[in-house]
């Protein structure tokens, strides 16, 4: 019976312990302390990460809200020659479509291929503020899994030099630590990178889903003002022929 009892007490310490053990190991705090400096490193480049990307979502967010009443607006300001009126409208919407037009506005005494330019110049400006901040979260995105991997042969590299100082007396704690760093800091280098290179891919696809409604308003700009002049055109060459017509009238009389 006592032999009972001892097995018992035996497998029920082995329970209680392997369940400290597992509940160790789902600690994820201690796991990371245990990555030693790089996980400093990658948790201020997540940190980062996380800033671009909600800084620059709010920014997209608010670029691709577009005023369905811009271009009709400019439509009638433009056939009306009230430019002012147009640039002051251009300017209250303040969005990255507006701004460029309020630069067509202004050129609009230009002939259409200048225009078309400028407007791609400032198109492109535009763009690149958009892009502000997306080349540090793609660097992130590969550099992140590079620290985990220099944490890996680090880490390797403080086991075997524990191994070679122990001599013949090896204990597992003295592999420990060095394996614990090895192996956080892939697993914590991995995932940083992943999610990076998620975020980035993501606002990568907002920014041309900006870019094409912007060239495609672009387009519509420039349709209003060709049409515009040729407007202008017909009405001018109908007063001059009016014009013509009376000065032949009165030759004649």
């Amino acid at each position: 019976m006592n032999s009972l009892a001892n097995v018992d007490t035996l497998a029920t310490d082995s329970v209680a312990i392997a369940a400290e053990a597992v509940q160790e190991s789902l600690n994820v705090l201690d796991l990371a302390m245990k990555g030693g400096w790089i996980m400093i490193v990658l948790a201020v480049l997540s940190v980062v990460g996380i800033y671009i990307f909600f800084e620059r979502y709010a920014v997209l967010r608010k670029a691709a809200k577009k005023s369905p009443l811009l271009l009709e607006r400019l439509n009638d300001n433009i056939r009306d020659r009230d430019f002012k009126s147009a640039i002051k409208y251009c300017t209250r919407i303040n969005t990255p479509v507006s701004r460029i037009l309020a630069k067509g506005v202004k050129g609009y005494k230009l002939d259409n291929a200048s225009i078309r330019q400028a407007l791609e110049n400032y198109a492109g400006l535009e763009i690149a503020a958009l892009e502000r901040g997306l080349p540090v979260l793609s660097t992130i995105s590969a550099v992140a899994p590079m620290l985990g991997f220099l944490g890996t042969v680090t880490g390797m590299v403080q086991a075997f030099w524990n191994m070679s100082q122990a001599g013949d007396n090896i204990e597992v704690t003295a592999l420990s630590g060095g394996i614990y760093e090895a192996m956080v800091t892939t697993v914590g280098g991995l995932i940083v990178g992943i999610i990076a290179i998620f975020a980035y891919n993501y606002l990568v696809s907002r920014v041309d889903k900006v870019q094409n409604a912007m060239e495609a308003d672009i387009i519509s700009f420039l349709e209003i003002v060709a049409e515009s002049k040729e407007d202008g055109d017909a009405v001018v060459a109908q007063a001059n022929a009016r014009q013509q017509a009376a000065a032949s009238e009165a030759e004649n009389i």
